[in-house]
């Protein structure tokens, strides 16, 4: 196996086994009471993200170079994704869910920001395709995402703004 395939296959691993978790914490929370909140962009998210990697294992050739400096970047990004899951515990889905009455977290880099989350995955969409110098394919699907993260951002502001009040209250 290829230093490029091996990199892909390990990135899709880690997302499967992140969609299982979080499918698991979604049943959970729904069961705790939790209300899901723009069900129907979620498919596009899936779409999205499925597509960036497709791309990358399509059009990325086996022999490309790898970028050492853009791994490492990348590795390190994947340090601050396991950081922003273990703040969130329970709480992390790959939806947006709300538990009325829960605190919203102020753990990890949730104490700084409101989503490090989407921070770290826009900096993945950009740099894993950077580790092969496919620019047009980081380029591409940051633009998407921007795009999709725009409307989730503000739908989850809307959401969670009742927590958000009751917590600075309390």
């Amino acid at each position: 196996m290829s230093a490029v395939a091996l990199i892909l296959t390990l990135v899709a691993a880690q997302r499967l086994i992140e969609i299982a978790y979080a499918a698991r914490n979604t049943r959970a929370l729904l069961r705790r009471g939790g209300i899901e909140v723009g069900r129907g962009h979620y498919p596009l998210f899936i779409l999205l993200h499925g597509a960036w990697l497709l791309a990358l294992f399509v059009v990325v050739p086996a022999s490309a170079p790898i970028a050492w400096g853009w791994l490492a970047l990348f590795v390190v990004l994947q340090a601050l994704r396991v950081w922003v899951l273990l703040s969130l515990g329970p709480f992390w889905t790959t939806r947006v869910i709300t538990l009325p009455n829960a605190p919203l977290s102020r753990r990890g880099p949730y104490r700084w920001l409101r989503h490090p989350n989407y921070l770290v995955v826009t900096a993945e969409i950009i740099v894993l395709p950077l580790v092969f110098g496919a620019w047009a394919v980081a380029l591409i699907f940051t633009v998407l995402n921007l795009a999709l993260l725009a409307w989730r951002v503000r739908l989850e502001d809307q959401t969670l703004a009742p927590r958000r009040r009751a917590s600075r209250s309390a």
